[in-house]
């Protein structure tokens, strides 16, 4: 299975460098052009990119891309092996997440006094951000984004518990960033909550980690519950940190590059455009929180770690496809619907507006209430559109299958029912400005009618196992042809 362990963003690197899945592109221009590379990379399914000699910046200041989105490479930041499928993966991943949030009071963070973050220490008037090759995305961005694939770390100032969200960060001048926190989300929440209290807020980011990390800061992991401790679930062994002195926050001690400051009550800049998960720009400029960063604290050739949206299949959805797959399957047993035999939430849906479950009928309304109760899990909820129900013989992870019993096993008529009023969000291109924000759900039943399923058409195709016997025995003719 090959469970490789290890700590740090570098021992990461120097193990997909290993099996084969690294590339070192040399000299592209943070203007734009890593964003292209990049984009390109992710749509070919190809190699994590690790740009050096980036165009007015030294050697060795790195930008990191493309982390997550093969499964060898997000098996190996689960720390699941890197022998894996599409499919294999979200099964592994069945049931893990409600482990490892039962087993995360067994791994608070562990204090420690040493880490190569104090390689280098920038403080004060001393703080110049531009010394990192923070890229410039795509061209409609409203500026350089040094945080996408980022862990921002914030604390409830009542109960005391740590989380990290994946929150964007714009670059605005050599000290201040504008913060992106999302409405509704923990960190969000936690920095109110500061302001109602204080009138200041204390934000740790982390640029460069460890892809785990942002792995679980981009899913939804339990109110109360810290990633530090989900993290350390996952890992077997509780995370490293320092503690901020300007913060008092956790700070993971094998990050590559971290920014401290407090947010100040009134303080907002603006911030966007910036192109969302679902393919578009939806939000355009807004005032978020601006973060005065009073420290950074670096490695010797430090590594930013980038993952930013676009049109999918871009940076991080094939992760959020994969962790949201396994996460329904689990919570739609755990609801009690029986005979769940697949579920995927593919990248073309930015693993939340299209879900597929593959069911074995039971009974009478069995695919309707699955879909149904589907449609509205907490894992699947939020800004779903389609959830599409087929039988057992359709691979979920195959649209061309999938689409083909929506073809054939429906009539639209009588196969789609509607939720109105669900729970949507501000990225929805579909949402007119000042409209509340609501979707509708459609539910389609691609399955067999469970009424005459007995005497539904025959599919024509050979049986699965003579097919695979024939393509054992003829396998020759099925090679790849190698031209000169």
């Amino acid at each position: 299975m090959n469970n490789y362990q290890y700590d740090s963003l570098r021992e990461w690197i120097d193990i997909v460098e290993d099996f084969g899945e690294l590339a070192h592109p040399k000299g592209a221009d943070w203007n734009l052009e890593i964003g292209a590379i990049s984009e390109i990379d992710y749509k070919k399914r190809g190699p994590a990119l690790l740009f050096d000699d980036i165009k007015d910046y030294p050697t060795g200041f790195r930008v990191l891309t493309s982390s997550t989105n093969s499964p060898k490479r997000l098996g190996l930041t689960l720390r699941m092996g890197i022998d894996h499928s599409d499919a294999s993966l979200v099964e592994q991943l069945r049931g893990s997440p409600n482990k490892w949030v039962e087993n995360s009071k067994n791994y608070p963070p562990r204090y420690v006094t040493e880490s190569p973050l104090f390689e280098n220490v920038m403080e004060g008037d001393d703080v110049d951000l531009m010394k990192f090759p923070t890229p410039f995305w795509h061209a409609d961005d409203g500026g350089r984004y040094i945080g996408t694939g980022v862990a921002v770390a914030t604390i409830d100032p009542d109960e005391q518990w740590v989380n990290l969200g994946a929150y964007r960060s714009m670059l605005i001048d050599k000290n201040h960033v504008a913060l992106g926190a999302v409405p509704g989300k923990h960190g969000y929440i936690h920095i109110q909550k500061w302001m109602e209290k204080e009138g200041r807020a204390p934000v740790v980011i982390h640029i460069g980690m460890d892809p785990l990390y942002m792995v679980v800061s981009g899913v939804e992991v339990p109110s109360g519950i810290s990633e530090l401790n989900y993290v350390g679930a996952i890992r077997g062994q509780s995370v490293d940190v320092i503690k901020s002195t300007i913060t008092g926050l956790p700070i993971i001690a094998s990050a590559e590059i971290v920014l401290e400051g407090w947010l100040i009550k009134g303080e907002t800049t603006d911030e966007g455009p910036f192109g969302e998960w679902p393919g578009y720009y939806v939000s355009g400029v807004s005032k978020e929180p601006l973060l005065k960063v009073e420290r950074v604290l670096y490695r010797n050739n430090p590594i930013l770690l980038g993952s930013p949206p676009a049109k999918p299949p871009h940076d991080y959805s094939y992760m959020r496809t994969v962790m949201k797959s396994a996460m329904i399957f689990d919570a739609l047993v755990s609801a009690g619907i029986p005979e769940i035999k697949g579920v995927y939430a593919p990248e073309c849906g930015g693993g939340r507006m299209l879900v597929v479950v593959a069911i074995k009928q039971l009974y009478n309304g069995h695919s309707r209430q699955a879909g149904f109760v589907a449609s509205q899990l907490p894992a699947a909820a939020y800004m779903g559109k389609y959830t599409i129900v087929v039988d057992e013989d359709i691979d979920v992870t195959n649209l061309e299958e999938v689409i083909w019993a929506v073809c054939t096993r429906t009539d639209p008529d009588t196969s789609i029912d509607f939720i109105r009023r669900a729970w949507a969000s501000k990225a929805e291109p579909m949402l007119q400005k000042g409209q509340p924000v609501f979707n509708s759900r459609a539910i389609i039943d691609a399955c067999r009618p469970f009424e005459w399923i007995k005497d539904f058409p025959k599919v024509a195709q050979a049986d699965s196992r003579y097919l695979a016997q024939i393509e054992k025995k003829w396998e020759s003719i099925f090679q790849p042809k190698v031209t000169k």
